[in-house]
């Protein structure tokens, strides 16, 4: 990845953020999925009062893209922190969002936490999930 689309995914990734429900956490996330195609899709997180039915803004990402038929995936930025501040700290992927990553991505997919778009960190997917449990696993 060069450095420009890590910057376009980031700037992407904050602008997102304006879009969270957090009513309960009023931590606001943003995330933008570069498919392998060329096409970013973009996600926030959604609350629920409830709570399970919450959604992260990396699986908003992934489920928007596959639902339009995409399953091919490059990298990821993702930026978090408190509702009212544009001071973020480094918003690492939960679990279960590593596990969506883990279906549909390969080895060398890019997560990018970023606080903005100069200061970010990549990963790849067996660095936040190793040894992880996927499709080939059922084989």
């Amino acid at each position: 990845m060069t450095e420009e689309q890590i910057k376009e995914l980031i700037v992407k990734a904050l602008e997102m953020r304006k879009f969270s429900y957090t009513p309960y956490s009023h931590f606001n996330v943003g995330a933008a999925l570069l498919a392998t195609n060329g096409n970013i899709y973009t996600g926030c997180n959604i609350e629920n009062a409830s709570f399970t039915p919450t959604n992260c803004a990396e699986r908003t990402a992934f489920f928007k893209a596959v639902s339009e038929g995409v399953k091919e995936f490059q990298a990821i930025a993702i930026v978090g922190g408190p509702a009212e501040s544009d001071q973020l700290e480094y918003c690492s992927p939960c679990g279960v969002c590593r596990q969506v990553m883990s279906e549909f991505c390969n080895d060398s997919f890019v997560i990018i936490c970023a606080k903005n778009i100069n200061e970010y960190r990549t990963y790849s997917l067996p660095e936040i999930l190793p040894d992880r449990f996927g499709p080939k696993d059922l084989i």
